[in-house]
């Protein structure tokens, strides 16, 4: 059975923030204008907001812009940020340290970010533009030059032995004259992009951080509505860049989550299992007696900032939003300048497409040119210096942040670099495991659990998405040197070491079921072994709420 395919003038993957705000710009033009440019979105997640896990603490600049009156629409922004509190946490005691002025959320609003992309979503397809959920774009199309023409989703019904089944359903080409990627981080077919037009050639490294997030149902008299809470110290080490966020929505509602850097060393070390036992420190856990976990979830983070911002654009295409890396660590928000790279791709999409004569192969260069003339990139030099500096330690990273933020106010002479995460990881045998308490199921909780309450299912009769580039690495490199650290950096249980009974014959045995599309294992990965493709279209979690 051939491909069919579609043909539209600009195609967009991903229905997040970033991607759904260039749609809604596109056609905003077209309204203005009159001139009518076509815009198709296919997202991998069985809707909208699906696949979307963010804190969120929402700045609403991007979009105030976008659309004015967002309020009398309905946008779900409805807990203004009322009360910020930054905290030192050691194992016993809480201290209350000055909010940096970045972190400073008057204005902002407590978001399930879900339900702000379904939302925007609707207005998107008010506007003309088609949305396909449920299909995972799974290879990137050129023309006869070399230059991006679209992308194919991926074929449905074909099962684990690579063979088609009854179900078998071929991808569908969606042609466009433009692409943007708007993958969220370390997005599948970017990285493809990446390597194809040394997009990374003058850049640092991008790093990363694991976000792990509950939603939880709390007593009433223990709800803050407004609270904005986080931070630092233990349960992590001086040498481990992490810190916690509690946020109180609407409703009871209450979430909770950590962030930890992938640039940590030790392979014992368990992000999941450090944000459980986070949940039970002195001046946290009052909040949890009494409650009700409502859902779980994970995803990784850009961390790079400035220093790690690729080359944008290529013939047929662009990156956006997280696919490109616009999160501002220490205000902890990238929504906003995800939603503005978005909107400033549209319109040089749209003056690129509207040109007389414009054919396939359009390389948007006014749309970098915008974006260095925009508040993000401001925004991202000001503060450009300050994760790379947490490198060197949490002490170290604290004392040059208050001395960039205060003394030099974001314009020292110098540019911290940026180092890979993966290289990090110290041999296990340099390193000491860590004990991590029994979950008790009230308060704190397994993986299995865990996966459970996000909602997560893939087709069980499918290719593993979680492919091996060499199948006798896990064992004969990760196992024997880091004692198989994808055992615990996976917040899923992904990765699982089995051996016979007699405790001979240890293999990897990979439960692609569970898998959240974090993409934590695609990034940590010490021997960068594991490669992260998209499953059928519709698989993963589905979040609500999140």
């Amino acid at each position: 059975m051939e491909r069919e395919s579609m043909e539209y003038d600009v195609v967009i993957v991903g229905a997040g923030p970033s991607g759904l705000s260039a749609a809604i710009r596109l056609k905003q033009i077209c309204a203005e204008t009159g001139k009518d440019v076509s815009v198709c979105i296919v997202e991998k997640g069985s809707e909208v907001g699906a696949h979307i896990l963010s804190g969120a603490v929402l700045e609403p600049r991007a979009l105030n812009e976008l659309i004015p009156d967002w309020k009398e629409k309905g946008a779900p922004l409805n807990t203004p940020a009322a009360d910020d509190r930054f905290m030192f946490l050691t194992e016993s005691k809480a201290f209350k340290l000055p909010t940096p002025p970045q972190m400073n959320n008057h204005g902002n609003y407590i978001v399930s970010l879900g339900n702000v992309c379904r939302w925007l979503g609707e207005q998107a397809e008010a506007l003309g533009v088609e949305i396909y959920p449920g299909f995972a774009a799974a290879e990137v199309l050129y023309d006869e030059n070399g230059a991006v023409r679209g992308v194919a989703t991926g074929d449905m019904g074909i099962g684990k032995d690579g063979e088609q089944t009854a179900n078998y359903t071929p991808g569908v080409e969606l042609h466009a004259k433009i692409t943007l990627f708007a993958e969220g981080c370390r997005g599948s077919l970017s990285k493809g992009l990446f390597q194809k037009f040394e997009l990374r050639k003058d850049c640092d490294p991008q790093t990363f951080g694991i976000g792990i997030k509950e939603l939880w149902e709390i007593d009433p008299e223990k709800h803050k509505p407004g609270l904005v809470w986080h931070s630092i110290g233990w349960p992590m080490d001086t040498n481990t860049y992490g810190g916690s966020f509690l946020y109180h929505l609407e409703g009871n509602q209450m979430a909770v989550g950590f962030v930890i850097g992938l640039d940590y060393q030790n392979p014992y070390l368990s992000p999941f299992d450090e944000f459980q036992r986070f949940k039970l420190h002195p001046a946290v856990k009052p909040f949890f007696e009494g409650a009700r976990r409502i859902s779980y979830g994970a995803r990784a983070l850009n961390e790079g900032g400035f220093q790690s911002i690729p080359k944008l654009t290529f013939p047929g295409g662009a990156l956006i939003g997280c696919t490109a890396g616009f999160l501002n660590v220490p205000k902890i928000k990238g929504t906003h300048t995800a939603m503005k790279s978005g909107m400033l791709a549209a319109e040089a999409a749209f003056e690129a497409l509207t040109q007389e004569g414009a054919g396939n192969g359009i390389e948007l260069t006014a749309y970098p040119e915008a974006l260095k003339a925009s508040w993000v990139w401001g925004e991202l030099y000001g503060v450009r210096n300050i994760r790379p500096a947490f490198h060197y330690g949490m002490w170290s990273g604290l004392a040059y942040s208050a001395l960039d933020t205060y003394l030099f106010r974001g314009k020292a002479p110098w540019t911290l670099r940026n180092h890979a995460d993966h290289p990090q990881l110290k041999k296990a045998s340099e390193c000491t495991p860590i004990d991590y308490p029994k979950p008790d199921g009230k308060i704190t909780f397994d993986k299995l659990s865990s996966v459970f309450i996000s909602n997560t299912n893939h087709e069980e009769n499918q290719p593993a998405h979680l492919t091996l580039r060499d199948k006798s690495v896990p064992i004969e490199v990760n196992l024997a040197l880091y004692d198989a650290p994808e055992q615990r950096y996976c917040p899923a249980g992904v990765y699982e070491i089995v051996r016979d009974d007699d405790g001979s014959n240890p293999r990897l045995q990979i439960n692609a079921q569970n898998c959240v599309h974090c993409k934590t294992c695609d990034i940590k990965d010490p021997s960068q072994n594991i490669n992260w493709v998209v499953p059928e279209g519709g698989g993963g979690p589905n979040y609500p709420n999140m």
